[in-house]
């Protein structure tokens, strides 16, 4: 009598039950994973938008420059005395500033 009742049970369960672990994980993921990163590609294009003339910048190669020319779609950035570089907009990742001074 008990496995008759558990399997009329088992029938009735609703389809949006078993959907509702998945839906809850996408969710979760989106603000802990997805959202986060937007928000931070949004602010480097921001700032990668508003570079000027003698900014501080850091580039994806992780070489340390001032930028000295700004146009359209690249910069030339000075790395040291009678050395510039020119590169694209999207290569240069942030600022200097933000680094905290190792102890």
């Amino acid at each position: 009598m008990n496995n008759l009742l558990f399997v009329t049970l088992q029938q009735q369960a609703n389809p949006l039950a078993t959907f509702l672990p998945l839906v809850l994980i996408i969710v979760v993921f989106y603000f802990f994973m997805i959202r986060p990163q937007m928000k931070r590609q949004k602010e480097l294009r921001k700032f990668q938008e508003s570079l000027a003339k003698g900014d501080k910048v850091i580039i994806a190669g992780g070489i340390y420059g001032k930028v000295t020319e700004v146009k359209e779609e690249y910069v030339v950035v000075e790395i040291d005395e009678n050395a510039k570089v020119k590169v694209i907009k999207s290569a240069v990742v942030r600022d200097p500033s933000d680094i905290q001074p190792q102890k």
